[in-house]
């Protein structure tokens, strides 16, 4: 569980990365969380789209992506999702916050 503190953080350093993944029509399926999974342990910090042809909003997908690949739910605005889950990879440069 992160603090609010932790959290503000993530947000300002999600503010300069691009998103990495979009959902779209499909919704979230095995291959999309696999996917979102391997980027997850490569950057620890990720940003996803939510196409505007998704059945789901952003707000609706966060807290499912969040339990589902056992990461923190950092915010959502708009279409758009920030995820965060500590690495355990080798030679990943983790993130201070």
């Amino acid at each position: 569980m992160i603090t609010s503190k932790q959290r503000s953080a993530l947000k300002g350093l999600a503010n300069g990365i691009s998103p990495c993944f979009q959902i779209g029509k499909g919704g979230v399926t095995e291959n999309v969380l696999s996917e979102l999974s391997n980027v997850l342990d490569n950057k620890e910090l990720i940003k996803v789209t939510v196409l505007p042809n998704c059945e789901s909003s952003a707000k609706e997908l966060i807290n499912d992506l969040a339990a589902a690949l056992n990461a923190e739910a950092v915010i959502a605005i708009g279409n758009k999702i920030v995820l965060y889950r500590y690495s355990k990879k080798e030679g990943v440069k983790h993130l201070e916050i």
